[in-house]
């Protein structure tokens, strides 16, 4: 095995840790609040305060580290990922692992935008786009395998050491990505405001508002994505575990067919996801009556909302290299911290909607979302010619 596949596995490991690190929490809310004797509503808010963290803390970072050595940047946020994380293994009471869960929320979307940078550098222009979405998959997979895992764990010893299995896996990342990335690469350094120049970019503010409103779309339904396959479509709460990796395995798949389309210019062929979110979305409610038409909508929804993952990032990645090279890292960031606040935005409409309307019809909202998105998709693709038409004069 030649050393780029070396360097492209180590880098979706890096997004499974990542991703385990992020969910884990959500999987074991009932056995902390335990421990803790708090209420699991208090517990919650470590994933609420995870995602505001990270999604805040992510552009300061990669802004203020960008005029050091990337490689020793990230070995640095690695080492503070790998101390933050055992210390929540460590935590015996709430407000330290409170705290704990904000030092991995700060680091955790530098660590990833550096990884994507490093990908972009190292991978050959043709596969780029391949090991971007498998980069993406990592995330999945760690919501698929990583997660039911480390519940498991929980459930058998302690959750405790469930994070630190975790922070085995980063203990054995980190050693790796010291052995296999490159020492030097090259970077161009800017000041802060050279590097926010980028944003005035329409191009790029477009497209971050288009990732917004997706990770929006599908968490306006996906935050209740358990009791619209129990409470809604009648499953029992034993077939539960393998509707979810049954869901994950789509979301997989789905980051391969986002890869593909990041190929071939996905971007001018997005709006025709759209338009089928908006119309699977609207007649989710109705489908609801049928446990096979209703979970076929939801699995055909994890397969199809998200494959602009892939085609955005090559998008702000190829505009920050052509014509904002100080802004790289920033560039490969702005995926991350705009699909956490989309999240953010998603979940408080499902549930107000879900106090307003109820459980069944909680898509209307997402197919609001949907909508808006599918303006942004033809929008920046309007953008995007009009720039190419404007170029070339």
């Amino acid at each position: 095995m030649n050393k780029y596949r070396w360097q492209a596995i180590v880098f979706v490991l890096v997004a499974f840790m990542l991703g385990c690190n992020e969910f884990i929490v959500v999987g074991v809310l009932s056995d902390i609040a335990q421990e803790y004797q708090v209420p699991v509503a208090t517990v919650g808010y470590l994933v609420t305060i995870f995602a505001t963290v990270y999604a805040v803390s992510t552009p300061f970072v990669t802004i203020l580290t960008s005029r050091y050595s990337r490689y020793k940047t990230l070995m640095v946020l690695m080492g503070v990922f790998l101390l933050g994380n055992t210390l929540s293994g460590f935590a015996m009471n709430y407000p330290v692992l409170l705290v704990s869960r904000m030092v991995t929320a700060m680091v955790a979307g530098a660590i990833i935008s550096l990884i994507m940078t490093f990908a972009s550098t190292i991978a050959p222009r043709e596969k780029r786009a391949g090991l971007v979405s498998w980069i993406f998959a990592g995330f999945s997979i760690a919501s698929v395998f990583g997660v039911p895992i480390g519940t498991a764990i929980s459930t058998s010893y302690s959750w405790h050491d469930a994070f630190y299995l975790i922070s085995g896996i980063s203990a054995i990342t980190w050693v790796l990505l010291g052995w296999l990335l490159p020492r030097q690469v090259e970077q161009v350094q800017g000041s802060i405001r050279n590097q926010l120049v980028l944003l005035k970019d329409r191009r790029i503010y477009v497209g971050i508002a288009l990732v917004l409103f997706t990770a929006a779309t599908m968490y306006a339904y996906y935050t209740y994505i358990r009791p619209l396959l129990t409470t809604a479509l009648g499953f029992s709460n034993e077939s539960l575990n393998w509707l979810l990796f049954l869901i994950g395995i789509m979301s997989i798949i789905s980051n391969r067919i986002s890869g593909m389309l990041a190929e071939r210019n996905g971007l001018r062929i997005m709006p025709r996801f759209y338009i089928a979110d908006i119309i699977l979305l609207a007649v989710l409610p109705f489908a609801l009556g049928s446990k096979v038409l209703g979970l076929g909508i939801l699995l055909v929804m994890s397969l199809i909302v998200t494959v602009i993952n892939s085609p955005i990032q090559i998008h702000f990645l190829n505009i920050a290299e052509e014509e904002y090279p100080q802004s790289t890292v920033l560039a490969s960031s702005l995926n991350s911290i705009f699909f956490n606040f989309g999240i953010s935005l998603g979940s408080a409409t499902a549930s107000g909607m879900l106090g307003t309307v109820g459980l069944r019809y909680i898509s209307w909202g997402a197919a609001v979302y949907a909508a808006i998105s599918l303006g942004l998709a033809l929008t920046l693709n309007r953008v995007i010619r009009w720039h190419r038409q404007t170029s070339s004069l």
